[in-house]
């Protein structure tokens, strides 16, 4: 197996945009612990829980967190359409439901990587709009992430950590494995693959997607899983080689996966792959030599468990 990914240590901060959805009433919590994949309906207010929106057949819809509050909860989208999510969740609203559904609202979520500054830890517990999920959201699974809404500045401990640019904030999702619309988080993928395990309650009842992702814990049914990877070769031939899309095959020729996402930049050409669980212990993969892979010899990449990546659980179905 080949070995998880270390992250990188230069500090920085990240912001992103996302959607924020409101649902006000008595049945606002239940309401979502049926449409999401985890828990909700008896967590307490001020938890703050990372939960995927998934298809009946467990196909990934978006990722989000479920901010309690004792009137309600807010749904903060991360990944995936929040207007969609907001049709999706309307559509099956029923008049009986004490649930109150609010419009998608633009805000915005900041992550970091590192020691945030002095003030930090003040925040910790009392500020609600610092977020503890207890999942990696790219930054690693310990780190806490901030909800900024309209134009209230940034806290001094935050906004004195440097800015990563744009490159470095996909090079820190890629190693870290992240998913993203629609590279990886589409209707080809489970939250098992994506390795979002912790966004999973595989015990709390009835929800949409429940019975495929039960079957797929109880008997061990995950067919493919993200991994990391670093290229072998450089340059533009290599980078339009591994475009997204492109398959993989092992050393000995046979079908090892797909790429999802792809980066060219100052460490070499790196990104994300679907592999195919007969290849998961190879170190290296092949980007196929021909018109529709690399020129000449095949171009190697080297394969790394991602960071934020959890195994998918196995014969849990049924486990408390």
């Amino acid at each position: 197996m080949p070995a998880p990914l270390t992250a990188t240590a230069t500090a920085g901060r990240w912001s992103a945009p996302i959607s924020l959805i409101r649902l006000e009433g008595a049945d606002a919590r239940r309401f979502l612990h049926g449409q999401s994949s985890q828990a909700i309906e008896l967590a307490p207010p001020g938890a703050c829980l990372a939960a995927c929106l998934i298809s009946p057949t467990a196909r990934m819809r978006a990722l989000a967190l479920v901010r309690i509050a004792s009137s309600g909860a807010d749904l903060l989208v991360l990944a995936g359409d929040g207007a969609a999510v907001h049709q999706a969740l309307d559509r099956v609203l029923f008049p009986a439901d004490r649930v109150r559904l609010g419009a998608p609202e633009p805000a915005t979520l900041v992550r970091w990587r590192g020691e945030a500054g002095p003030g930090a830890a003040e925040a910790a517990g009392a500020e609600p709009n610092l977020l503890h999920p207890g999942v990696s959201l790219g930054a690693g699974c310990d780190q806490p992430a901030w909800l900024q809404r309209g134009e209230a500045p940034l806290p001094a401990w935050l906004e004195a950590l440097p800015e990563l640019t744009a490159e470095q904030v996909e090079q820190q999702r890629l190693r870290q494995g992240f998913p993203t619309a629609p590279s990886e988080l589409n209707d080809d993928t489970n939250p098992f693959e994506l390795g979002l395990a912790p966004w999973v309650s595989l015990n709390k009842g009835c929800y949409v997607g429940q019975e495929t992702l039960a079957k797929l814990a109880t008997y061990d049914g995950v067919k493919q899983q993200l991994r990391y990877w670093r290229a072998r070769r450089t340059g533009p031939a290599a980078a339009d080689a591994c475009a997204p899309g492109t398959p993989l095959i092992t050393t000995a020729s046979g079908r090892a996966g797909v790429i999802t996402s792809r980066l060219a930049g100052p460490d070499g050409l790196e990104g994300l792959a679907l592999v195919r669980r007969s290849a998961l212990e190879e170190p290296l993969l092949e980007v196929p030599a021909g018109p529709a892979g690399a020129a000449g010899d095949p171009l190697q990449l080297e394969i790394h468990i991602p960071g934020g990546f959890v195994a998918p659980p196995v014969g849990a179905g049924g486990r408390s």
